[in-house]
């Protein structure tokens, strides 16, 4: 019992330190976003880069962000509503009834390389 517990225990060992860093990112809206039509957006806590590539400041919540569109941008004004449904999709609203709307619908994307 106590060798099946030993090998349990360093597998469970090996298993953890080998698994890629990018799994932490998992459950929180953070991150980049593509969607094909609209572009990509980038949320970092209460921050985020719009499609138009402008940087401002939303309401953020770790499972969901909202902004208001800058005037420079298509739908300026608007309130756009993001929810995170899994670690690689949101649902992206635009107003307050978000419930009579369908999602457009974004998808986790790899950071940009400049």
């Amino acid at each position: 019992m106590i060798k099946y517990l030993t090998l349990l225990a360093v597998g469970s060992l090996t298993l953890a330190v080998l698994l890629p860093a990018s799994v932490a990112h998992a459950d929180a809206i953070d991150g980049h976003w593509c969607h094909s039509k609209d572009g990509r957006i980038e949320i970092s806590g209460p921050s985020i880069v719009t499609p138009g590539g402008t940087q401002l400041l939303g309401t953020y919540g770790r499972h969901s962000f909202a902004y208001v569109v800058p005037a420079t941008e298509p739908a300026a004004g608007a309130t756009l509503n993001m929810i995170l449904i899994d670690d690689d999709t949101v649902h992206l609203t635009k107003g307050s009834d978000a419930t009579s709307q369908t999602p457009q619908i974004w998808h986790r994307c790899p950071a940009p390389i400049s």
